[in-house]
């Protein structure tokens, strides 16, 4: 990614001291991750070509992926919240060589067998680096259903992402960027670490916040924004819903250092957006998917249209058919590993529509589709992202059918698990009413059940990601005699 390695040569040799990366252990400036990286990249060139990366947030992760780049990997970041099973089976999919750790993770246990290389940071004055002249990324998301597959990344569709996104976003040198979400999500890598390269900005990584998210085990972010005061961070909406509650409840606002808070993976539902703007934070919504590396849309610095995500990075052709969003540009996927070469347009499997001014409106998956008994078309999306207008919800999803009745399964946080499970079924559907009471009659559930946390990660009713498994939820509703056969 030739235009990244310009940029971190000329931003360490304008002013080398300038602070880069930094967590907990390690504060390097653009020099000194200009070393590391340089003799990182040095070892790896002899080493095989497709590697894993497997650690926790953290400069060495960012040192890792920048050297692997500059050395012509083929980058597969393995998520440390993965089980197992996923990460063994990733590993093999995609002929992952070498596993670089950091030697420390507990989840090296399930590739024990594989050979790794534990990284460490060396900051010493470099030799040079001759970057390659490409390098690919495998990204492996835990899906809905079914087993991960890897989309197929190339330097052309990061380096013109990366570029497009600091665009978006208005990035620059004076930014400094908190980093909360796993670095194995594509967005996080991007908006973390290679935009900040790009523009010369700085970086922090909260590794204990990051590993708490990704168990699905956060309860607290406001003072963890105080304590660092950041100009920009990325948020999934469920983080977003702890922030404001968290603030409200003690009767506090943002940092006034925050600009531009990215959120975007799900619908935010509007009353959260509004109360995250009356506290101070500064909410983008945005729309993308790894299969067109990650960013579509997104709201820009002080043009945000609430209910939109925006309208689409320019460069990217972004059009409806059949309700169907269909993207065509510089960052569509090369296609899946081990599966036929795509080219031209990508049908993204999601419905949406574009609003007069031209700012896209996601409103779920196609295949999510719900055709009620009286032949009515219901996005469950639409319906999930009123009921979690609820701050006690961590989780809802809506599954139903032309023979069963819509029914709202509902997973509270864990502040508010035990009013939930004690709860009678009139009282979770009054809830679920009112809730809902916005919406046409036929898209209101008529029934609703509280599963716990614990028990929707037992039956595997969610993803390593927090989201349903449509096919699970449904399945486990009519073992339990919720739903009519």
């Amino acid at each position: 990614m030739q235009s990244l390695f310009d940029s971190l040569f000329d931003n360490a040799s304008v002013d080398g001291a300038a602070r880069a990366f930094a967590d907990a252990e390690h504060d390097l400036n653009r020099h000194e991750f200009l070393a590391a990286v340089s003799n990182l990249a040095r070892q790896l060139q002899r080493m095989p070509r497709v590697v894993g990366i497997l650690m926790p947030n953290g400069v060495t992760w960012a040192v890792t992926v920048i050297a692997a780049a500059a050395a012509g990997k083929t980058i597969v970041p393995l998520p440390t919240f993965f089980s197992p099973a996923q990460i063994a089976h990733i590993v093999a999919d995609a002929g992952v060589e070498l596993i670089l750790t950091d030697g420390r993770t507990a989840a090296v246990e399930a590739v024990k067998e594989f050979a790794t290389l534990v990284v460490n940071i060396d900051a010493k004055a470099p030799g040079g680096l001759e970057p390659a002249s490409d390098f690919n990324v495998i990204i492996y998301t835990s899906g809905s259903t079914g087993t991960p597959k890897g989309v197929r990344l190339g330097e052309r569709q990061i380096a013109w992402s990366t570029r497009a996104l600091a665009k978006a976003s208005e990035a620059t040198h004076a930014d400094s960027y908190l980093s909360i979400l796993p670095l194995s999500l594509l967005l996080e890598m991007l908006a973390a670490i290679f935009v900040p390269i790009t523009v010369g900005g700085r970086t922090f990584f909260d590794r204990e916040t990051a590993d708490a998210i990704g168990r699905g085990n956060v309860r607290s972010l406001a003072g963890v924004f105080e304590r660092h005061r950041p100009t920009s961070s990325v948020l999934l909406p469920q983080l977003l819903k702890i922030w404001v509650m968290e603030l409200s409840a003690k009767g506090q606002a943002a940092p006034a250092s925050l600009r531009f808070v990215a959120v975007g993976g799900a619908p935010v539902p509007k009353s959260v957006a509004d109360q995250a703007v009356s506290l101070g934070i500064p909410i983008h919504e945005g729309y993308g998917l790894s299969e067109c590396c990650s960013v579509v849309a997104l709201n820009p610095p002080r043009a945000r249209v609430a209910g939109t995500v925006g309208r689409p990075l320019v460069g990217l052709d972004v059009t409806i058919e059949d309700g169907e969003i269909i993207v065509s540009g510089p960052s569509v996927t090369e296609g899946y590993l081990g599966r036929p070469d795509h080219s031209g347009p990508w049908r993204t499997g999601d419905l949406g529509h574009f609003d007069e001014a031209g700012n896209l409106v996601v409103l779920g998956r196609k295949d999510n589709l719900i055709i009620t008994g009286y032949g009515r078309n219901v996005s469950p999306e639409w319906v999930e992202t009123a009921l979690l207008s609820d701050p006690r919800l961590a989780l809802a999803c809506i599954s139903g059918g032309s023979d069963q009745p819509l029914t709202a399964i509902l997973v509270p946080a864990p502040a508010a698990e035990s009013w939930f499970m004690m709860a009678s079924e009139a009282d979770l559907t009054a809830l679920v009413d009112g809730l809902t009471s916005a919406l046409p009659s036929y898209a209101r559930p008529e029934r609703a059940i509280a599963v716990s946390l614990a028990t929707a990660r037992t039956e595997h009713l969610i993803t390593d990601n927090g989201r349903a498994r449509r096919n699970a939820v449904s399945a486990f509703l009519l073992a339990r005699g919720e739903q009519a056969a």
